[in-house]
């Protein structure tokens, strides 16, 4: 732990006499307030302030590395965690911000700011006793969630809450308490009529691009569908990954009220529109610990679609041995807590298992899974089979429970609609009305993996085939990924391709073959 040392004598440090004096002549003045510098430092959505070691307040307020303090500025305040500085990147009487805690403060370079003591936070002792397994009250739990949202969780407190309420650890009751505080934390929005409808993946399958195609079929039918997506979490991209290589998702409330009302649908990143900005800083958390709980999922699921307006969601469960939902006793169990919680918070829930033993479409990564999606909207003929009927068949559930169908014609107005080209030309207008529509990236280095000898592909494992993307360098860079040639039951020659996989940096190129050449059972072939 580094503690700032105070400087109070000639021979403290190499802070000049001069700069000494401005300091102290602005803690004079006013304690504990230092000028503004900007570093230009991302740590996601972490509030953080840097200082020195060369500070003084750090030593006068025992503030040392991984302290919480409060920044004051212009009648705001902000809790941030304290990360230190032994170089002359910030003076005594300078302090930066990450990048999130300048968006939050509002405050400029150069502008003064007042630190003080942040305050206890009282909710952390109902997370303590969550990890001793106590259970917890709903006004528990809100108060838990209102902290939250106000920046007061470190991300290490945050870490102990998602591992807290992980596993088995949380009933249906506080999973409905939980999904009410996220709700209530944040906007929500009321469209004036109904149905509102919506369609949600639970994950764990690579490629399952389904959402952009879904809902340019339910729009162009004529049901009110306000998409808001998370970006990946523990996957190589999310809906709102793999749109934003098509269009801008980066859209504020008024902007996505507005493509709404003109197109009956949107595709964007539920973080910026804050519909259950909880959800958001525990997502955050979350990809960094590789972790994704049950409840976590049924309330960040739900809270977004409650609070976008929506009154029916038709959930996607793949089930597989290798998905994130491995059985079909698990599926049951969840299926059961989205149904319980959707009830209680006035939501319709249909609840469609799918096949989960392997990934849909060719494309893993969110260019290569977007090129998937314009394949099948644009019917072309060498677009994936199996994303185009999972696609239609998820869309005639929605149209059925938003009443655009009647019970068992869903599927086929779903398909009447993509072979007449008006999800295609819906899709284009909901682009169009977001900022405009490109074509995704393809990226610049690129490997083919070929087998070694003739057989038969007999499993793929999903888990580290998303991984293998990861290390491609996916979703960040959004351009790489893999590409499949062969699935379950192709049998291939020696030396047939089985997958590309494509990278926007060297490094990254090397780091998923190395990875892929410790992991062969990323696809396991049987001798012919």
């Amino acid at each position: 732990m580094i503690v700032c040392p105070y400087i109070n004598d000639d021979k403290a440090s190499a802070v000049t006499s001069k700069e000494h004096r401005t300091v102290t002549r602005a803690a004079h003045q006013e304690p504990n307030v230092l000028r503004l510098k900007r570093l230009g430092i991302d740590t996601y959505q972490e509030l953080v302030i840097f200082m020195s070691t060369a500070s003084p307040i750090c030593r006068s307020e025992g503030w040392a590395a991984q302290s919480r303090v409060q920044v004051s500025h212009n009648g705001r305040s902000i809790v941030t965690t304290l990360n230190v500085t032994t170089s002359a990147l910030l003076g005594p009487d300078e302090a930066s911000l990450s990048e999130a805690a300048w968006r939050v403060l509002g405050a400029a370079e150069g502008d003064l700011v007042r630190l003080t003591h942040a305050l206890p936070v009282e909710s952390l002792s109902q997370v303590r006793a969550k990890v001793y397994g106590e259970k917890l009250t709903a006004a528990g739990i809100a108060s838990i969630v209102r902290d939250i949202v106000a920046g007061r969780y470190s991300d290490i407190d945050l870490a102990a809450f998602v591992t807290a309420f992980g596993g088995t650890k949380t009933d249906l009751d506080e999973t409905i308490a939980l999904t009410t505080a996220m709700i209530e934390t944040g906007e929500r929005l009321y469209w004036g009529r109904a149905p509102i409808v919506d369609k949600h993946c639970v994950g764990g399958l690579p490629g399952n691009r389904t959402s952009m195609i879904v809902v340019p079929i339910v729009a162009a039918c004529g049901l009110t569908i306000p998409k808001t997506s998370s970006r990946a979490i523990t996957s190589p991209a999310g809906t709102a990954d793999a749109m934003e290589t098509v269009a801008p998702v980066d859209l504020d409330l008024t902007q996505m009220r507005h493509v709404v009302e003109r197109e009956g649908a949107c595709i964007v990143w539920g973080g910026r529109v804050r519909l259950a900005p909880a959800d958001d800083v525990i997502i955050s958390v979350e990809r960094s610990l590789d972790f994704d709980s049950t409840t976590q999922l049924v309330a960040s699921v739900l809270s977004k679609k409650a609070a976008a307006g929506s009154t029916h969601v038709v959930i996607d469960i793949p089930v597989g041995p290798t998905a994130k939902v491995r059985s079909t006793v698990a599926a049951g169990l969840l299926e059961s807590m989205f149904e319980a919680v959707g009830a209680k918070i006035g939501l319709s829930i249909r609840v469609v298992r799918t096949d989960g033993t392997q990934p849909v479409g060719r494309g893993i990564g969110p260019a290569l899974e977007a090129r998937d999606v314009l394949r099948v909207l644009r019917q072309s003929p060498d677009a994936p089979e199996d994303l185009r009927a999972r696609a239609l068949m998820l869309a005639g559930s929605v149209l059925e429970v938003g009443g655009a169908a009647p019970a068992g014609a869903g599927l086929a107005r779903a398909q009447a609609t993509l072979e007449s080209g008006d999800a295609l030309r819906k899709f284009e207008a909901v682009c169009g009305a977001q900022g405009g529509m490109r074509e995704p990236a393809i990226a610049p280095l690129t490997h083919v993996v070929r087998a070694t000898r003739p057989g038969q592909v007999i499993g793929i494992d999903n888990r580290r085939l998303a991984r293998l993307a990861k290390l491609a360098g996916a979703p960040r860079a959004a351009s790489a990924g893999l590409e499949l040639h062969a699935r379950l039951g192709t049998k291939v020659h020696g030396d047939e391709p089985l997958m590309t996989i494509y990278a926007e940096a060297q490094g990254e190129l090397d780091y998923a073959r190395e990875y892929l050449a410790a992991n062969p059972q990323v696809m396991d072939l049987e001798d012919s």
